[in-house]
């Protein structure tokens, strides 16, 4: 005997179909009575994990490896000429090496912002580390650049900027500012917030790098600067700021200053 499809089955029904063209009223996050109830439809996916503040974001070091490792895979190529064999035997040594830095990582505090900034070191480094020839720090930059802005990273981008400078992003700054995590992880940072008495904008100016101290562990803090550039980048795709520097760390500098001025309209 035939079983009756219930309601919910009928979305993923015409999912399958090709018929349903408001997917995402069945797919994704819903809240349910009291309670949030998660959905996806991936059949060729060898894992699903979702990942927040409910478990600590556990899982977000190999979720950001599946959206980023073939776009650094794909600049072995592009920026170091590297062919695709080649490049597919890195990529694949450095997923054995990013866990490897991962695994010895600490656990993030809740609410640390910089959880996200230590993966991509460790990404890097990992690809770094097993490239056959070490890259040069000019060279690097731009690939680092290629691999990161990726049109997810870019969109991320956009959405940060239309919160920037707004009365929630000034708190979140400030309460980043008075955490002092790296005090307590050497893999985060410190920083000093202040804002332009102009109100033009404002600047992080932070004397401890978890970068710094990764790279310097993994033997790469000559090569340290080629991830600072990024800042400009990601400033840039945002829209709405100017990025604005005198010092890093990594270049020797007392501190390494993040400014974002106010695109004049």
């Amino acid at each position: 005997m035939k079983q009756k499809a219930s309601p919910a089955d009928v979305p993923v029904y015409l999912f399958k179909q090709g018929n349903n063209f408001e997917s995402q009223r069945f797919f994704g996050a819903h809240f349910e009575g009291d309670c949030v109830t998660f959905r996806t439809y991936a059949p060729g996916a060898q894992a699903v994990e979702l990942i927040g503040e409910f478990n600590g974001w556990q899982g977000m070091p190999m979720a950001m490896w599946a959206v980023f490792a073939k776009s650094f895979e794909k600049q072995l190529t592009e920026v170091f000429g590297y062919d695709a064999k080649t490049a597919k035997a890195i990529r694949k040594t450095a997923k054995l090496k990013y866990k490897e830095i991962i695994a010895k990582l600490p656990e993030f505090e809740k609410g640390d912002r910089f959880s996200m900034n230590i993966i991509g070191c460790a990404m890097l480094g990992a690809f770094v580390l097993c490239m056959p020839r070490r890259p040069d720090t000019e060279s690097l930059t731009v690939y680092y650049e290629n691999a990161q802005m990726t049109p997810l990273m870019k969109w991320f981008c956009r959405q940060s900027g239309k919160s920037k400078f707004t009365p929630k992003d000034i708190a979140g700054m400030k309460a980043t500012a008075a955490r002092k995590a790296a005090d307590r992880n050497p893999y985060s940072w410190n920083m000093d917030f202040y804002e332009y008495p102009d109100g033009s904008g404002y600047e992080g100016r932070f004397t401890k790098c978890g970068i710094c101290t990764l790279m310097q562990e993994l033997g790469l803090y000559d090569l340290t600067p080629a991830m600072c550039h990024l800042d400009y980048t990601m400033s840039e795709a945002g829209g709405v700021t100017n990025f604005v520097r005198q010092y890093t760390l990594a270049s020797g500098g007392p501190y390494c200053d993040c400014g974002y001025q106010k695109k004049r309209v």
